[in-house]
């Protein structure tokens, strides 16, 4: 998490604490772009300001002209309020979900792959049931054993 402080008065400097030095609002929007996580405190009372600077980034983006988010996500988020931002970015995550997993199928190397799991998953089974089998305690078939069963059986376990 990247610590960020603001501090007051008109200009509203932004303070990277990581870096030791003040950086602009293009800066704190490519570290999130990046992925990295911000964090911003106002440094007089420590409130915690990061949704109003992200807001911020974003209204600038659109005074800029680049166009972050449609129309229809800013009025729903009007309308309902995080809720309905919330279940676009699960829609957006639902559907680059499916399209990576699509892509990924589509690759030879990940079908060979997945086809030689299954074959070994099959083959672990036969191999679970045949122990099973080998565990598992036989009929008495008139009482006596063939001769040399036991001898055998020893030399295995041992």
């Amino acid at each position: 998490m990247r610590l960020v402080k603001r501090y007051g008065g008109g200009s509203r400097k932004l303070y990277d604490t990581e870096e030791s030095r003040y950086v602009s609002l293009d800066e704190v929007a490519v570290w999130v772009r990046e992925g990295q996580e911000v964090q911003v405190l106002e440094s007089g009372t420590g409130e915690d300001v990061t949704r109003q600077v992200l807001a911020q980034i974003i209204l600038e983006g659109e005074k800029q002209g680049r166009s972050l988010l449609s129309v229809d996500l800013f009025h729903d988020v009007i309308r309902r309020g995080e809720s309905a931002l919330q279940a676009r970015v699960e829609q957006l995550q639902e559907g680059v979900d499916r399209l990576m997993k699509a892509s990924v199928d589509h690759l030879p190397p990940v079908r060979d792959a997945r086809d030689e799991m299954e074959a070994l998953r099959e083959g672990i089974a036969s191999l679970e049931a045949a122990l099973q089998d080998l565990e598992a305690p036989r009929p008495a078939s008139g009482g006596r054993r063939k001769k040399g069963t036991t001898t055998r059986r020893r030399r295995a376990e041992g």
